[in-house]
């Protein structure tokens, strides 16, 4: 969540970022009027208090003197202490109300800034989908004209190689499921075993984390916002199934105060990710670009946030290092706010070309979701006597099944064999081309 100090000092800045994203400016001054209210709630709950313990203070040393004192004294003291008996009385009824009410405006409060996204960068472009930057293009898309053939889409080359089965997926679990078989099991487990060798390489911690979690992680991070209704829900057992690995990653140290003088720390974790894909009727329906299920290697950061800037580029950096070893060409684009999730101030997409579609399309993504979840989340950095929350980063290193669509169709050959990147062909024993076992 946004830091309140920021909503209270500046808030014209949280406007233009809720502006910038397409979503509702006048959150803010909602905002901004609930927690005038609380903090007026507050402060006579605490005048109350105040005012409760002076004649605490009062009572006492009269009820004192009421046990010592003659018959004479004893009924004057008497009408004293039951003056302030009375006082007290209707004093902890207002005290009650007021606690009642201070709370509530907490929690009103507490609701318009948990609907608030993050403050976008100052560097994100502006505007819709379409708004993108694109960064730089790395490869050369092939000319499969000039080679002499049409390409083949992934789904008739995973057919060809016995790679992917969508026919029986669908038969068992429905549409947009799918099943890997042969190369196309051996394909997702080499790759899993080259990204993880890349994150370890680079510092990164390898983790397979559960892929159900309990709301406050899936709150948190900030898929029960907008991306609700992308998200499984098992409301029997009070858990979701997650969208990818950033979440369990991110709450992995909820509640915790981490050593500042170890950051960042650096996970990787590899697991499947599930989404319903609400709002995508109609789109990439064919084949395995765009399905319920898939498997991931998600890489995750915790960080000072003064190093989140340089940290989101290393990400990134380490997304482009896969894809370059996978011999994809890609691009890299900065995306616009109001393409950006929730939980991130800035995005960067890297997009392969994709042959049969003629397009660039996404592969991967790294956000810097600043102090947004670790605020949610409550994970916090100790350096001497400070205490103040981290940031977090995630980045994709390989969403399975896009990466084997792209492999596919990228590598393909006029026979309809693959050629396997050299960088994979240690995990795949030592093979140089998957070959068609099907005309």
């Amino acid at each position: 969540m946004i830091d309140v100090r920021v909503l209270r000092d500046t808030p014209d800045l949280v406007r233009a970022s809720q502006t910038a994203r397409g979503e509702d400016p006048s959150l803010v001054d909602a905002w901004l009027e609930a927690d005038a209210a609380w903090r007026e709630a507050t402060a006579r709950y605490d005048s109350l208090r105040a005012d409760q313990r002076t004649l605490g203070k009062q009572i006492g040393p009269l009820q004192g003197q009421l046990k010592k004192a003659d018959d004479a004294t004893r009924a004057r003291l008497q009408v004293e202490v039951d003056v302030l008996m009375a006082q007290a009385s209707d004093l902890a009824k207002e005290l009650t109300a007021t606690e009642q009410l201070r709370d509530a405006k907490a929690e009103h409060t507490q609701s318009l800034l948990a609907a608030m996204s993050n403050v976008v960068a100052d560097e994100a472009p502006r505007g819709t989908e379409d708004d993108f930057v694109v960064l730089r293009e790395i490869g050369t898309p092939r000319d499969f004209a000039a080679e002499g053939f049409e390409p083949r889409d992934h789904v008739d080359l995973g057919r060809m190689l016995g790679a992917i089965d969508v026919e029986r997926g669908a038969k068992v679990s429905g549409s947009r499921f799918y099943y890997l078989t042969g190369n196309g099991a051996m394909l997702e487990l080499a790759l899993v075993n080259l990204a993880m060798s890349l994150a370890q390489k680079n510092g990164f911690t390898p983790v397979i984390p559960p892929a159900l979690v309990r709301s406050a992680a899936m709150e948190g991070t900030g898929f029960l916002g907008q991306a609700a209704e992308n998200v499984y829900q098992l409301p029997a057992d009070d858990m979701y199934l997650v969208g990818t690995a950033e979440v369990p990653l991110a709450a992995y140290h909820m509640d915790e105060i981490l050593d500042a003088s170890q950051l960042p720390l650096r996970y990787a974790g590899y697991s499947p990710c599930y989404r319903r894909e609400a709002g995508s009727h109609g789109r990439d329906t064919r084949g395995i670009f765009r399905v319920h299920w898939f498997d991931k290697v998600e890489m995750f950061s915790f960080a000072d946030p003064a190093d989140a800037e340089a940290e989101h580029l290393r990400l990134l950096s380490y997304e482009e290092e896969l894809l370059q070893a996978l011999e994809l060409p890609y691009r890299v684009i900065d995306v616009a706010t109001g393409d950006l999730g929730s939980s991130a101030s800035r995005k960067f997409d890297c997009e392969a070309w994709i042959p049969t579609m003629g397009t660039y399309r996404e592969l991967t993504s790294t956000s810097n979701c600043t102090e947004f979840q670790s605020r949610r989340l409550r994970i916090r950095k100790r350096a001497g006597d400070e205490v103040s929350p981290v940031a977090t980063l995630n980045g994709t290193l390989t969403a399975i099944t896009r990466t084997i669509v792209a492999l596919l169709e990228n590598h393909q050959e006029a026979d309809g064999s693959v050629r396997i990147p050299l960088a994979l062909q240690p995990y795949l024993g030592g093979q140089t081309h998957f070959r068609p076992i099907t005309a």
